[in-house]
């Protein structure tokens, strides 16, 4: 049967025929929307849109997702605004690529992963309509007997030990964290706030750490995101042979990651007795207080029995999050909480170097949603190998030249010559980077094309500018404009 349509109005044909609608362009649409939690115009969605669809069309589009429970909307008019159902996650390579013109992870932008790992990948990057909601399994820290059970097999807690060990292992504990402390305070605090979805660059967070000044632009809360991260970072330093998998510590360590952030200031360092959701995740957290208090003392008493140190950081980095045991902040905790057996025993900190959110993110949906560590681990080691790689607790490990500086050698040259031959200062540089990135470099390639050059420049010193073609009396002249 044909049905001939030429005088239909295009809306009242899609909705007696709504498989003609392409499942690419809905799926597109909730990508955007999924964006912004707290609501969008539709005119800022069918601008993100990589493809051009003419405006009745996208309403009607819209409109089938509100039909369908994936959108909801409020108001009328050009103030309507959208934002996602709870249910609602899209992961951006649901959609095509050759329709979105993104890159499915590789190996220069995602971990390299386990078959397992990826096998985890594949289910919880399917859209949200597809995963089966899943509530708090207590089983599944039940089931953990502390130097019985273990996470990261013997071989991998072996070869962290080899590249994260120091030559200060046997002198008090945080000798070695203060000896990069500098370098570890700006590399932890960015890259966890990172993680976080905050915007700030390494430069502007070392300005902000350095001399307390906001970037131009961003909001309140991304610097106090980060100037939280910094007080947490002082604690377990300067307390590091008080510091372990106590009340004290976690909870302490939550309220100073919180302070100024929550909506209620009574929540800082306090177990939750509210429910909570987890945004882009079909999982439920526990909501009954007393069995959250239990879990909460039961994870660190499992944590505080472990006697491996790596096997100690993962297992926080798993169970803190997976529990959500405070209103929010509950993945910087776990992140922070990961260094405390590393700073006391002075061996290489996880400052979470290079790890794309992406990534992270789907390790901990993989803890979450199907209670299997394997995405996250591959995760944690890469990340551990790239924060040793850092401080230079080891070299022969990742001998090989990095091939996504290689394949941009010329524009980060160009850009830190450019800047030195200008006497930017560090300001002035964030902004000029960003303006540069934008125009030049592929979106997907952007955070970590900045990072990067923004680290180079952190980095110069006398011994290394040559590299750059500069003289001395550039270098000379630049160094003093840049503060």
């Amino acid at each position: 049967m044909i049905l001939c349509v030429a005088n239909w109005d295009l809306t009242t044909y899609i909705s007696v025929m709504p498989k003609m609608v392409p499942d690419y362009e809905l799926k597109a649409i909730l990508a955007v929307v999924t964006r912004f939690p707290d609501g969008v115009s539709g005119d800022a969605v069918r601008r993100e849109l990589p493809f051009d669809i003419p405006p009745r069309m996208f309403q009607r589009r819209l409109e089938v997702l509100i039909e369908r429970g994936r959108l909801n909307a409020k108001g009328r008019g050009r103030g309507r605004r959208y934002w996602p159902t709870q249910t609602t996650f899209v992961h951006p390579t649901a959609v095509p690529s050759e329709i979105m013109q993104i890159h499915e992870p590789n190996e220069e932008n995602y971990p390299l992963l386990s078959a397992i790992g990826r096998e985890i990948r594949t289910k919880i990057q399917a859209p949200s309509f597809h995963r089966t909601p899943v509530g708090y399994n207590s089983e599944f820290l039940d089931a953990y007997r502390p130097n019985v059970t273990s996470y990261l097999p013997d071989d991998i807690r072996r070869h962290l030990l080899e590249i994260g060990h120091s030559q200060e292992e046997q002198r008090p504990a945080g000798t070695y964290a203060r000896q990069i402390y500098n370098r570890l305070l700006i590399d932890l605090s960015w890259n966890s706030s990172r993680l976080e979805g905050n915007t700030y660059s390494l430069l502007e967070t070392e300005r902000l750490l350095a001399l307390g000044e906001s970037a131009i632009g961003r909001d309140a809360r991304e610097a106090q995101m980060i100037l939280n991260h910094k007080t947490a970072i002082e604690l377990l330093v300067d307390q590091a042979d008080e510091v372990g998998f106590n009340r004290y510590t976690v909870l302490n360590l939550h309220a100073l990651l919180s302070e100024n952030l929550l909506e209620d200031p009574r929540a800082c360092g306090r177990v939750r007795s509210i429910p909570v959701g987890v945004a882009g995740s079909v999982y439920h957290p526990l909501e009954v207080p007393q069995l959250i208090e239990e879990a909460f003392q039961q994870i660190l008493d499992t944590a505080a029995a472990i006697s491996n140190p790596y096997e100690q950081a993962f297992f926080i980095m798993v169970h803190l999050p997976y529990l959500q045991p405070f209103e929010d902040v509950n993945k910087r905790v776990s992140r922070l909480a990961a260094n405390i057996p590393l700073i006391r025993r002075n061996l290489s900190p996880l400052s979470f170097v290079d790890v794309p959110e992406r990534a992270y993110l789907d390790g901990i949906l993989g803890v979450y949603e199907l209670n299997r560590v394997e995405l996250l681990r591959d995760v944690f080691v890469w990340a551990y190998e790239r924060s040793c790689a850092r401080y230079s607790a080891v070299r022969h490990s990742l001998g090989q030249p990095n091939l996504f500086k290689l394949r941009y050698r010329e524009q980060i040259s160009n850009i830190i010559a450019g800047i030195i031959r200008q006497k930017l200062d560090k300001q002035t540089a964030a902004t000029r980077i960003r303006q540069i990135v934008e125009v030049q470099i592929p979106r997907e390639d952007q955070p970590r094309f900045t990072e990067i050059v923004e680290t180079e420049l952190m980095s110069l010193h006398e011994g290394n500018f040559a590299r750059f073609r500069l003289r001395p009396a550039e270098f000379e002249a630049w160094q003093k404009h840049w503060m």
